[in-house]
């Protein structure tokens, strides 16, 4: 990569006229764009974490792996805005959690992922991101022929990204499909489980992560839900961080001490699934590979501070993989942003080896590290596949930036139809005379006055601000999507055997973490924890910290969390 040039004020003036000058040009053309929609269905496209390029470079393009999603109209989304000013929130029943993949995905439809072109090396490379551009163009016109923007969910449009998803899918042996337990129908893409399994003959196994997180009855219903479902998967439940669903019900200074000491955590004692994940493996290879020297890392992980070697990513596929080349297992991690993939491979490695963060698309290139020298894991960039899920419920679950959510007010609304934000955040009604009718923007404004956040002029309750505690829905558990059928039958799960099994194995990591952490933390760890933790937010009164908020001793989503 070339050594980047100094971004003078010059330059960001010449940027910020540019970036007036092409929102001008959208503003006047949405009109037409309306009247001729589709014409603008393929067009209009909006980037995700787009960042600035310095003028005269030419070489490297810091946005080619940017996520890329279709962009709402202006009209769109001013009238969802005067939704959430007026209507109120309708609870929904808890039966209205269950979804199915149906609904979501329709398998066989249009909506099915992009497969590679056929190509071989006869081709040039021209010749070849020719062809894979007119066949991915073609593919995303038929989706928005068939569906219209407003039904269609998120879904990434950027080719860089899915030939990455390409090659991984070559190379690899093995498919992890990594999933979040509170959302795993929207990441669980029943058309790439049927390319997998059926088209490329490999076999695909279902990590269920972050189960730390979710209700343990709805953990193992989710688990043969999906198992009924798809026969031929291969499941196995995964946590990175099991001592954290203690997170949540410990008081302010044991979270304090477990933040500092983060940082610290050995991966494998501190993970659940990957011995889980071994055996699986073992009897899908058989006598093929070699994995001793990964059962011997788990069992010794003391003795493994230098045998992970990080490569560089192939630089092509040969056509026809030979499965299981050289006596070598290639495992590919594939799934959505935000699921953990990053964090999972950190957990089978033992250490961190990959950077992880809660923004989506933050790992921009597939990239392979060797666990053992006989396998391999490849991990690949968060991909968003096409299907018909709300909008706002892919921002909740971390698929979206919030950060860069245009309008989320609506957002406020779904999650206030499924938790009663009022009364779990404690607020006041901002208008007396509307009594219980509560509308999304009436939340947003009332968590505004209960944080002080208000307009610098005019001393109104900032509602656009106030969305932030979005975030904190994001971070700490507030929403679990349910298997069909999982409500009448709740008792069933709760009681059921293997529900007891995990939470007894999680409840060792509970456990052992706070004996860790009594009398361990100095003053001066404790002191450094609370810097970290509260940041800026340390001026809070003791009042407020008392009534719960985002940075109060016990965090009101946590109250949904972890329960078994």
């Amino acid at each position: 990569m070339p050594r980047k040039k100094p971004f003078s004020s010059k330059q960001k003036k010449l940027q910020l006229q540019e970036k007036r000058r092409r929102k001008k040009r959208e503003d006047d053309s949405s009109d037409d764009s309306e009247k001729d929609h589709s014409a603008s269905k393929d067009t209009s496209r909006l980037e995700v974490n787009k960042q600035p390029v310095n003028i005269g470079t030419e070489k490297y393009d810091p946005n080619r792996y940017r996520l890329h999603f279709f962009k709402e109209s202006r009209d769109e989304i001013n009238a969802r805005k005067l939704r959430a000013k007026k209507e109120p929130i309708k609870p929904k029943k808890e039966a209205d959690l269950e979804v199915d993949f149906e609904s979501v995905y329709r398998p066989g439809s249009v909506l099915d992922i992009p497969k590679r072109p056929p190509w071989d090396y006869s081709m040039s490379k021209a010749q070849l991101e020719a062809r894979e551009e007119k066949y991915f163009q073609k593919y995303i016109h038929g989706i928005m022929e068939e569906h219209s923007p407003k039904e269609l969910s998120y879904f990434e449009m950027n080719l860089e990204t899915w030939r990455q998803l390409w090659r991984v899918l070559e190379i690899s042996d093995v498919l992890l499909l990594i999933v979040d337990v509170r959302t795993p129908v929207l990441h669980f893409s029943p058309a790439l489980y049927s390319h997998v399994t059926q088209t490329l003959r490999k076999s695909m196994i279902l990590v269920i992560n972050k189960i730390d997180l979710a209700p343990r009855a709805l953990t193992v219903a989710w688990k043969h839900y999906l198992k009924t479902k798809f026969p031929e998967l291969k499941i196995v439940l995964f946590s990175s961080n099991p001592s954290e669903a203690a997170f949540a019900k410990g008081g302010e200074l044991q979270q304090q001490r477990r933040v500092f000491k983060r940082g610290r955590i050995n991966r494998y004692t501190d993970s659940v699934g990957p011995l889980q994940l071994l055996r699986v493996c073992q009897e899908i290879v058989g006598n093929k590979v070699d994995l001793s020297s990964w059962e011997e890392k788990i069992h010794a992980y003391a003795d493994q501070e230098e045998d992970v070697v990080d490569e560089s990513p192939p630089s092509e596929e040969k056509e026809g993989h030979e499965m299981f080349k050289g006596g070598v297992l290639t495992i590919g991690c594939v799934g959505y942003p935000n699921v953990g993939k990053s964090s999972l491979l950190n957990g089978l490695v033992g250490r961190k080896v990959v950077s992880v963060s809660k923004t989506p698309g933050h790992t921009k290139h597939f990239q392979t590290i060797l666990l053992t020298p006989t396998v391999k894991l490849c991990d690949c960039p968060g991909l968003v596949f096409p299907s018909l899920v709300d909008k706002s419920l892919q921002i909740i679950a971390g698929i979206f930036p919030i950060a860069q959510v245009r309008e989320p007010y609506s957002v406020i609304g779904f999650l206030g139809e499924r938790i009663n934000l009022p009364k779990l955040l404690n607020l006041k009604h901002p208008d007396i005379e509307d009594g219980d009718e509560w509308t999304a923007f009436d939340v947003c404004e009332a968590w505004a006055l209960k944080k002080g956040f208000l307009t610098a002029k005019a001393a109104r309750p900032d509602a656009y601000r106030a969305v932030s505690f979005q975030r904190m829905a994001l971070v700490y558990t507030c929403l679990c999507l349910r298997p069909p059928g999982y409500t009448a039958d709740q008792e069933l799960w709760i009681h059921h055997q293997e529900t007891k099994q995990l939470s007894e194995e999680l409840s060792k990591f509970e456990v052992r973490d706070e004996e860790e952490s009594e009398g361990e933390s100095t003053d001066e760890e404790i002191q450094q924890a609370e810097v970290f933790e509260k940041g800026d937010n340390s001026s809070e009164s003791e009042e407020e910290s008392e009534e719960g908020g985002l940075m109060s001793g016990t965090n009101p989503f946590a109250a949904l969390a972890g329960d078994n």
